[in-house]
Parts: structure tokens; C-alpha cells; sequence
């Protein structure tokens, strides 16, 4: 027997939600899943990184001799970086006067 003239199919029953509300919260509850599993995760797996990293740097652990040859090293590349500045702004000034 079909539907009644008039009506679009059976009545919704009291109790139950509308569709929308049922495909809307359908559409949401992944995404609220994704939020309180995955994302807590990433940064879990992040600090765990960073802390490693940290640890494999090794600052704590250096030697004199070894701190000695970074700052040599350091001290080099800065005169090095200083001479270089002081011929770039030489060619700058022969290409600006000829």
C-alpha cells in the first residue's frame, strides 16, 4: 500500500533526530577523532624529535680542544666574511664609477 495523498513517505518517528543532524554529526565525528588521536600524536613524536636532537648535539659533552677549534673556526669564517664585504664593496664602487 503506497503513502497516504499528500505526504512525502513515513512519518519521522517523535524520538528520532531529523536526517540533517544525523549526517551532520556523520561529517563531524571523524574529524573530532582525527583532533583528540592524530594531532596530539604529531606533537608527541615532535617533542620526542627535538629532545633527540638536542641530546645529539653533543654541547654538554664537548671538549676543551674541541671547543677551542669551533671558535677558531668561527673566528676564521668571520675575517673571512669581513675581507669578502671589503671586495664586494670595492666592486661596487668600480661599477658605479668607471
Amino acid at each position: 500500500m503506497g503513502c497516504p495523498a499528500g505526504t512525502r513517505g513515513p512519518r519521522p518517528d517523535e524520538n528520532e533526530p531529523p536526517p540533517t543532524v544525523t549526517r551532520y554529526a556523520g561529517r563531524v565525528i571523524p574529524w573530532i577523532i582525527f583532533a583528540l588521536v592524530v594531532v596530539p600524536l604529531v606533537v608527541v613524536a615532535f617533542v620526542a624529535t627535538r629532545r633527540r636532537t638536542v641530546a645529539g648535539e653533543g654541547l654538554a659533552s664537548e671538549t676543551a680542544e674541541e671547543r677551542a677549534r669551533t671558535e677558531q673556526e668561527f673566528a676564521e669564517a668571520e675575517a673571512y666574511d669581513a675581507e669578502w664585504r671589503k671586495q664586494d664593496e670595492e666592486r661596487h664602487r668600480q661599477e658605479r664609477l668607471p
